[in-house]
């Protein structure tokens, strides 16, 4: 622990008016002091990757590091405990189990009453809807979710499995935490909703043709870094070469995968290359658990920006597509965190 460094960020705390930048300072300053990104996430509500983000950039440039662009937006009407609230209620709950009688599924308007009725505070749909989206809500379809899921097995696994994981990562034991996934991408994706004239519907023209390719996916815990391949399809050649795109991408350090029980990552043919090298480490999720791979939710959004709503006539466009949007967010690791990791 350097007594001058904690000195300079005393100093610049007191001389900075900008809430954001007096936590990252403190951040840093607790960091300093012995305290864990865990710890320090925890008495700041927020996640332990952002305390890391505060940390490496400090690392990497000091103080002038943490003079990060953002925009702190207009103040809200709710309190934070009963946006709390909300979230809670719009996570856990359709409309009609809060007495909207036959209503099951949440509109802006719907949720302006619930906070009318439960708060005594009136709010328009257009504040509403900023708000949601500074609590990283976003408006999206519902999904399906498997019936087989063993919710005991889950929460041993958050709990216990990756909380452990998170322990080793902290105390550097193992290097490099990510999640990995499949996905396969074709020529014409699928229809989603969009903006367009009233009465008109946006046509998306064909040839009938249904060309794809496999995708492969890795996302770092710690950074929100990510890496892809794509592959004619997926099997375990294909899948060793991308653990090869990783090992590569990571050439030092243990490290371990989480991902789920596809055949091929269980595989005869993929022991040998295990072996070759022990420095990787599989972790498998419990059975029927997308909800706790945040690779599902990079799906999600790779399809609704760059997939969805578009006919590729050539091939080369989907990977120019895929290629493009993963660049977009690699540039911008915060926004995958807080989209995808800040709630595991």
């Amino acid at each position: 622990m350097s007594n001058k460094e904690i000195e300079r960020l005393n100093t610049a705390m007191k001389q900075t008016s900008d809430k954001r930048l007096y936590e990252r300072y403190l951040a840093v300053r607790l960091r300093l002091e012995g305290h864990t990104f865990d710890e320090i996430g925890e008495l700041l509500s927020r996640a332990r990757q952002t305390i890391s983000i505060y940390w490496q950039a400090y690392q990497a440039q000091g103080l002038t590091g943490l003079e990060m662009d953002h925009s702190p937006g207009q103040p809200t009407k709710l309190t934070k405990e009963q946006r709390h609230r909300l979230a809670a209620m719009l996570e856990q709950h359709a409309p009609v189990d809060v007495d909207f009688e036959a209503r099951y599924t949440w509109t802006l308007p719907l949720v302006a009453e619930w906070i009318r009725r439960e708060f005594g505070v009136t709010m328009s749909v257009r504040g509403i809807s900023a708000m949601l989206k500074r609590m990283n809500f976003s408006f999206t379809k519902a999904t399906y979710t498997l019936a087989n899921a063993n919710e005991e097995a889950q929460a041993f696994f958050r709990k216990h499995t990756f909380a452990q994981l998170k322990k080793q990562v902290e105390a550097e034991q193992i290097d490099h935490l990510l999640f990995e996934d499949e996905s396969m991408i074709r020529s014409y994706q699928a229809l989603q909703y969009n903006w367009f004239p009233r009465g008109k519907q946006r046509k998306v023209p064909t040839y009938g043709k249904h060309e794809g390719a496999k995708l492969f996916g890795a996302i770092n815990y710690e950074t929100g870094q990510v890496h892809h391949r794509e592959e004619e399809k997926a099997d375990t050649a294909a899948f060793i070469r991308f653990l090869q795109d990783i090992l590569s991408a990571y050439p030092n350090g243990k490290m371990a995968l989480i991902l789920d029980n596809s055949r091929i990552h269980h595989a005869t043919e993929l022991q040998p290359f295990l072996k070759e090298h022990p420095r990787l480490q599989l972790v498998f999720l419990p059975p029927y658990s997308p909800n706790l791979n945040p690779v599902e939710g990079l799906w999600l959004w790779l399809k609704a920006d760059v997939v969805n709503n578009i006919f590729f006539e050539k091939f080369y466009k989907i990977r120019l597509h895929v290629s493009q949007f993963m660049k977009r967010i690699n540039n911008q690791p915060m926004e995958t965190i807080d989209r995808l990791l800040v709630r595991l």
